[in-house]
């Protein structure tokens, strides 16, 4: 049997972990926000970052041995970078990875591209539209089995079309489990993983056997609040907000803001989710704001290549109530001790450090002192699973 088509809206195929699907002329555009959110993004970094799909896959059963993926894949370039105003390498190509009865069978990528070019500062872009490129999947075993397609955690993605060497059926996988939506920053977004699926929250998830709604953006959760009204009105089993990191590394808020800010952020949340457990998770370390407040920014003189982070903050800037992670700590968990003082039983406070601490930073270092690499992910996801049983009850 030759490739045919497989229709990836109202036919077999599941689009699992976006908000929303939306079909444009270019092909299905996948959010991690909805429409009423996307409409108060403030900027193209936070644009771009609902609309990379970190924990969306394609869930479909078939006895195929070769499949077809064709898509738009858009590659964020760093623009304007200090201190000579360049441009930033082109990233390496986001993989796919392909699943078989839950097992990582096979990994390809999308050779052809267009750019994101993004001025991180000024958070503006320019779009450069690439041709469709072909993501060939022929690491399938020819029996009848249960398929998943993890697409990039990194790159924005535009679905155009599937194709298939045998029929395509609905998949039975994750119905039934419970909904895990979570929230945080470029961590949870994926940074430095090594693929979709090594991503600490897909780690956890595929661990724990939940069904995951990853809403991590990478540089952007600072409790906004189109983001906990999104987060109010989806459906969960569980909630996780990984807080904090952004707000130091902007520099965005001081302590007078940031406490009605955690507070409201719950508040709209329990709007939607009045019992649902919710565990709020601190940042894990990072010395470099341990005790130093923000803003921190990739440091000029470090390899264009291998970016290095650094804080332009000093630590008697306690003073004028800036925020340092240990401020962020303790805020974090006075709020929870506080709420579950009057009467909110099912709210949880992690500290981010049980996750990725210093004996962690001791063995997984962090190659750029701000993300964990590949090994530090699966670790995270790995742990997080382990410590989830107490956090629930």
């Amino acid at each position: 049997m030759g490739l045919v088509d497989v229709a990836l809206v109202g036919g077999p195929v599941r689009i699992v972990g976006a908000v929303e699907v939306e079909p444009t002329a270019q092909g299905l555009v996948l959010h991690r926000l909805p429409a009423a959110a996307r409409s108060q993004v403030p900027d193209d970094f936070m644009a771009m970052c609902e609309r990379q799909p970190a924990g969306v896959r394609l869930v479909l059963r078939t006895a195929a041995r070769r499949m077809e993926l064709d898509v738009r894949a858009l590659r964020t370039v760093s623009a304007n970078r200090p201190p000579d105003g360049l441009d930033g390498p082109v990233p390496p190509a986001g993989r796919y990875d392909l699943l078989v009865d839950g097992l990582l069978m096979g990994q390809s990528t999308a050779d052809e591209h267009g750019t994101y070019r993004l001025d991180f500062r000024g958070g503006t872009a320019v779009v450069q539209e690439g041709p469709v490129a072909t993501v060939v999947l022929d690491q399938l075993p020819g029996r009848d089995a249960e398929v998943e397609i993890w697409l990039p955690y990194g790159e924005i993605t535009c679905l155009v079309a599937l194709r298939a060497d045998a029929p395509v059926t609905p998949s039975a996988g994750e119905r039934g489990a419970s909904r895990w939506v979570h929230h945080g920053s470029s961590i949870s977004h994926g940074g430095n993983a090594d693929s979709p699926t090594g991503t600490w929250p897909v780690v956890a998830a595929r661990t724990a056997g939940l069904d995951l709604v990853s809403l991590g953006f990478s540089g952007n959760a600072v409790l906004d609040p189109f983001v906990a009204r999104s987060i109010r009105d989806q459906p969960a089993d569980l909630i996780t907000l990984k807080l904090g990191i952004n707000v130091v590394n902007r520099d965005c808020l001081r302590r007078r803001a940031f406490v009605p800010a955690v507070e409201g952020f719950l508040d709209t949340i329990r709007e939607g989710h009045p019992t649902t457990p919710v565990v709020v998770i601190s940042p894990i370390l990072c010395p470099m704001v341990e005790d130093c407040p923000g803003p921190t920014e990739i440091d000029p003189s470090s390899p264009v290549d291998a970016p290095v982070f650094r804080t332009l903050g000093r630590p008697e800037e306690h003073v004028a109530d800036k925020l340092s992670l240990g401020v962020i700590r303790e805020v974090l968990d006075a709020v929870v001790r506080r709420r579950r003082a009057a009467g909110d039983g099912s709210l949880r406070y992690l500290d981010g450090r049980e996750l990725y601490g210093w004996p962690e930073w001791e063995r997984l270092p962090m190659p750029d002192l701000l993300h964990p690499e590949a090994r530090g992910h699966r670790h995270m996801g790995e742990r997080f699973a382990q410590l989830l049983p107490t956090l629930l009850s």
